[in-house]
């Protein structure tokens, strides 16, 4: 009798284990899905980052929530596509949305997420109910040259011959002396260079080259809902060429952090969190 409960105590905790976590594959991302809550949040990384990014930012969120977490394919261990693109990904995750029939998620994205981010709220405005933007801006390049503009058919063949020629140990030191420059938490630092390793080195320089050459500066004018821009304390000093890189976006929340780098979920979590907290709500 006491094997018979043991065993049945073991598979209610299976059951309940499952109704929280998923994963699920698709060639374009991993998707993560824990949580059983009515409101929707969709979790996109940065570039070449784990969704195991938004890990505290999840644990410290109080409601009821549903969390899907993005992992884009070729990044931090997933699987490679052939050929993948910024709009192509923009397009799958706009797809899962849909097919999954998840309604008015509020969408989180940091860096090249928080571009995609950008992008499905202006391609599919009546998708989310909310975005919020961790560091993440229109047009990257337009930081040095507010009078760029995308080139068609971009060649990224150089910068891809030229990441994947680098052997491992030269790639490694490389994205450790990126990422100090990056995130000030020191303690992050190998963590968030060893997804750089494992990922796909051909889709790192292809994405680069194409993220480098997205301008969503008119498109953003096409987004309805709220939007929280939580921006970097360096960019305070920058704020004229950010804020016309935002004046299309109506519904625009700019904020800036109070100390920290690129990484604010992690250099700033207070503040974050609090920024956070309060539009979610």
């Amino acid at each position: 009798m006491k094997n018979l409960k043991r065993i049945a105590t073991v598979l209610i905790l299976a059951i309940v284990s499952l109704s929280v976590f998923a994963q699920e594959k698709n060639n374009a991302f991993s998707v993560t899905i824990t949580g059983k809550g009515k409101q929707a949040i969709i979790f996109i990384p940065g570039f070449a980052c784990s969704g195991d990014v938004w890990t505290t930012t999840q644990a410290s969120l109080k409601g009821d929530f549903t969390f899907y977490t993005f992992t884009m394919a070729g990044f931090a261990g997933v699987p490679a596509q052939a050929a993948p693109t910024f709009t192509g990904w923009e397009t799958a995750i706009a797809a899962y949305i849909k097919q999954n029939k998840i309604t008015k998620p509020i969408i989180i994205g940091h860096s090249m997420g928080g571009g995609l981010a950008l992008a499905i709220a202006a391609d599919y405005p009546d998708l989310p109910s909310k975005i919020i933007i961790v560091d993440a801006l229109p047009c990257l390049a337009a930081i040095r040259d507010p009078s760029f503009k995308s080139k068609e058919n971009n060649d990224c063949s150089a910068i891809i011959n030229r990441f994947t020629a680098m052997k491992d140990d030269q790639f490694y030191t490389m994205q450790l002396m990126t990422m100090s420059q990056l995130v000030a938490d020191t303690s992050k630092i190998k963590m968030i260079a060893k997804w750089s390793l494992q990922s796909d080195r051909r889709t790192f320089a292809g994405m680069y080259c194409d993220f480098s050459n997205t301008d969503l500066r008119e498109r953003i004018a096409n987004i309805k809902c709220p939007a929280l821009i939580l921006l970097e304390s360096a960019f305070v000093n920058f704020k004229p060429g950010i804020e016309d890189q935002y004046k299309n976006l109506k519904t625009a929340n700019l904020q800036y952090a109070t100390k920290g780098k690129h990484f604010i979920m992690y250099d700033d979590f207070n503040w974050y969190l609090q920024q956070l907290t309060a539009f979610i709500k």
